[in-house]
């Protein structure tokens, strides 16, 4: 499972434009969801990591 964590930064941002593209905004106002997305992505793929270490698991 953690091997498949990578896709959900790439599902998001995928996500976020079509959002975009469907609503006729420009990449570039849109630039902060993006930049919200990977964040976020990140916070929740190291709580993920740091869980699976502290408790021996393997996913």
């Amino acid at each position: 499972m953690i091997r498949l964590l990578f896709l959900l930064p790439v599902v998001l941002c995928l996500g976020w434009w079509m959002f975009l593209n469907a609503n006729n905004v420009p990449l570039k106002q849109g630039k902060k969801g993006f930049i919200y997305i990977c964040v976020f992505s990140a916070f929740v793929l190291g709580f993920l990591t740091l869980m699976a270490y502290v408790t021996n698991t393997d996913f």
